[in-house]
């Protein structure tokens, strides 16, 4: 393994312990110039692919839904524990659909539906790229037909 810090492949693993749902084994590593950082060994059923609106296809990449989801995360009560628990559970959903492509529509679909119960300031916040927002009255109108802001 590459260390970020030295960029060089001299590194040892100190701890690995599996992650608390079992999907992943979770390595703590140290490199020679004393830098420590985490990696992560998943299990990978197929390999998917991704169908884009335009038609073009692309290899699923779990760190570029990580990615999306962490910024629709940010300076919320969320820990990561708990995020990455989530990004999980939505790889694994992929896999399990059984499709070896997958449309954005589809990912963006279960995104959605998750961040909704996790989070409703994330959830309006994947929205907003994911439907493409372009005025104030395009969030009004979108938080106006949901009900996670409604008081019970």
């Amino acid at each position: 393994m590459i260390c970020p810090c030295e960029k060089k492949g001299e590194t040892s693993v100190v701890d690995s312990r599996p992650t608390e749902d079992g999907t992943a084994i979770r390595r703590r590593r140290m490199c020679i110039c004393g830098e420590r950082f985490t990696t992560f060994e998943r299990i990978q059923f197929r390999e998917l692919m991704v169908v884009k609106k335009n038609g073009r296809k692309s290899p699923f990449d779990r760190d570029k839904l990580s990615k999306s989801i962490y910024i629709a995360l940010k300076k919320r009560p969320i820990d990561t524990g708990t995020a990455e628990k989530f990004i999980s559970k939505v790889s694994r959903a992929l896999e399990e659909l059984g499709q070896s492509e997958i449309s954005t529509s589809t990912i963006g679909t279960m995104v959605m539906e998750g961040l909704k119960e996790l989070d409703p300031v994330a959830y309006v916040r994947f929205a907003s790229v994911y439907r493409n927002f372009r005025e104030e009255q395009d969030f009004v109108q979108f938080v106006d037909k949901i009900d996670v802001f409604k008081k019970k």
